[in-house]
């Protein structure tokens, strides 16, 4: 429940820089009187734009400030809500707007539209509509609940039955259904491209694990072929070495040819020096009387004997040198068949050191391919960096798969949260159940206020009404006195509900000039009554010119005077 305890305004209106305080939890019923623009209304102006910074009347914010002292305008309005002390400081020129809880300002650091909300729905838990229509009921810019269009009737009975918070809740449904349904379909777009993605990568892998499977097959090709080329010079090589081997074995040893040529040809040399040497001594003895050396004479027989055994020695020695040239003879060609073996090997050794190159060469290329084959079957890094990849795009997809499923949970619960968050919902439910309670108190006071009618609000809150001596109407049908008891007889069922669920329940009562126009004799009677019987816990204000008539009815008389232009509020 709200208790207002006081109210303080100065430069505000008519009041000037002396502050007007109004204590509002001091008297059960309390009557303010005054002249005609003394300024008696200005109660309803400053407790509305004290707490919600509008007017009761209509009034613009420029003309709110004291045209006299043109500053300085400020409202402060206290009040509690279980235990707890509030005070709003509302001001103009400059501008002010301050909650104060327990003595400590709220943090500012929102902006005033936040500011004003964090008042209404956090602390007082009502509106400016809500409040006129359960608070306040006057004659001036007053829109009585039955000239509200069903939609505002809507929201000051939810208000009342405490029930806005599913008006609340459903927008705050809406926004969070709206920004499910732009993440799902956000979602879905990047399923979609995870998926593209995954299908790329996978792809991009085929393409990466072809190309090496490809790449192996043709060096597993040229490792054939070379294979095939090693046999062929191995079958080459073979060959050759068992041609040398043959060469070799029919091959002299050149060395011992050459040996004995030389050993040949010494004797030759030498047993042809012999042989000149012996046919210069024939020559010389045949041709010689006397020895060279004794001077003495050579004999005829010593002659013959010499020259014979000479001839003799020179045949032995032709015999041979016939032999020793045809063993030089035989041993050239021995030497000259052995240099053609020889070149033939060194030939084919010069084949066979060529093949045994090639050979290992080929082996080198297959040794070469082998490794390459190799690296490609253990060297993945590339090909693993895109597996990883692909987990990471498959992981990653799993996860929107699986908040898209939370999100569709989401989005079903939101959905029939919707359904039961909607005027036709719950809100619909409990109004349907206060509905009946309503209308008998609408109806219980207005027999108190001396109207016979019976009026019933439906579930549009379409007002139908009936009497025993008329046809079925309207509110907009009865005299302006009958709609004043009317009104009366729903601001006290609105109280009376709020007090039930303790919803927009307050100790404040404000009426303005409800004496002075519409209710007669009767009506004003009755109507008294009904503020003494509902006088507990309330502290009820009656705004009227009717001073003489009301004066001994009230507990409290407060009276507005004008003094040197300036609103001035004086107990009586």
């Amino acid at each position: 429940m709200i208790i207002f305890h006081r109210i303080t305004y100065k430069n505000f209106l008519s009041t000037g820089n002396v502050p007007n305080t109004i204590q509002l939890d001091k008297d059960s019923t309390t009557l303010l009187v005054g002249k005609n623009g003394h300024g008696k209304s200005t109660l309803l102006d400053a407790i509305t734009f004290g707490l919600f910074g509008k007017t009761f009347r209509s009034i613009t914010k420029p003309q709110l400030v004291n045209s006299i002292n043109r500053k300085n305008c400020v409202i402060e309005v206290l009040f509690s809500i279980d235990g707890k002390k509030y005070k709003i400081i509302r001001g103009m020129k400059p501008n002010i707007f301050e909650i104060w809880l327990n003595g400590e300002m709220f943090n500012q650091s929102a902006s005033i539209k936040d500011y004003q909300k964090i008042l209404e729905q956090q602390i007082l838990k009502l509106n400016y509509k809500t409040f006129i229509q359960v608070v306040i009921l006057g004659s001036a810019s007053y829109n009585p609940f039955m000239e509200l269009v069903p939609h505002a009737r809507r929201e000051v009975i939810e208000d009342i039955l405490d029930i806005r918070i599913f008006s609340t809740m459903n927008n705050i449904l809406k926004i969070k259904a709206q920004a499910t349904r732009e993440e799902l379909l956000l979602i879905s777009n990047n399923i979609s491209g995870a998926k593209d993605k995954v299908h790329s990568q996978k792809k991009l892998i085929k393409t990466l694990n072809d190309a090496r499977e490809m790449s192996i097959e043709k060096l597993e090709e040229k490792i054939k072929k070379i294979i095939y080329d090693v046999t062929n010079e191995t079958l080459k090589y073979e060959k050759l070495q068992s041609e040398v081997d043959e060469l070799t074995k029919l091959n002299s040893n050149e060395n011992d040819l050459k040996i004995s040529l030389q050993e040949a040809v010494a004797e030759k040399n030498k047993l042809e020096f012999h042989v000149d040497s012996l046919e210069n001594h024939v020559i010389f003895i045949k041709s010689s009387d006397n020895c060279p050396s004794c001077k003495q004479l050579i004999s005829l027989d010593h002659k013959h004997k010499t020259i014979k055994e000479s001839l003799s020695t020179i045949d032995k020695h032709s015999n041979k040198l016939s032999k020793l040239e045809l063993q030089i003879e035989k041993l050239n060609s021995k030497i000259k068949k052995s240099k053609d073996i020889n070149r033939k090997i060194v030939e084919k050794n010069i084949d066979i050191s060529t093949s045994l190159n090639t050979i290992n060469m080929l082996n080198k290329q297959i040794a070469d391919f082998n490794y390459e084959i190799q690296e490609f079957k253990h060297d993945n890094i590339n090909l693993n960096d895109e597996k990883e990849k692909l987990k990471l795009f498959a992981n990653e997809a799993v996860q929107m798969l699986e908040k898209k499923t939370v999100l569709q949970d989401e989005k079903a619960l939101e959905d029939i949260a919707s359904i039961l968050l909607k005027d036709t919902g719950i809100k619909t439910a409990v109004i349907r159940e206060y509905l009946p309670i309503m209308n008998k108190l609408i109806n219980h006071y207005l027999h108190v206020l001396d109207l016979y009618v019976q009026f019933e609000l439906d579930e549009g809150f379409n007002e139908i009404i009936r009497s025993r001596f008329r046809d079925e109407f309207t509110y907009s049908s009865f005299s302006e006195g009958e709609k004043s008891r009317i009104n009366l007889a729903i601001l006290f069922t609105w109280r009376h509900i709020a007090k039930m669920k303790n919803s927009v329940n307050t100790n404040l009562l404000i009426f303005d000039e409800i004496f002075d126009s519409s209710l007669d004799i009767a009506g004003t009677d009755a109507f008294i009554q009904l503020l003494h019987d509902e006088g507990e816990k309330t502290n009820i204000f009656v705004i009227s010119h009717k001073e003489d008539v009301l004066f001994d009815k009230f507990n409290k008389v407060l009276r507005i005077e004008k003094k040197n232009d300036f609103s001035v509020l004086c107990e009586q």
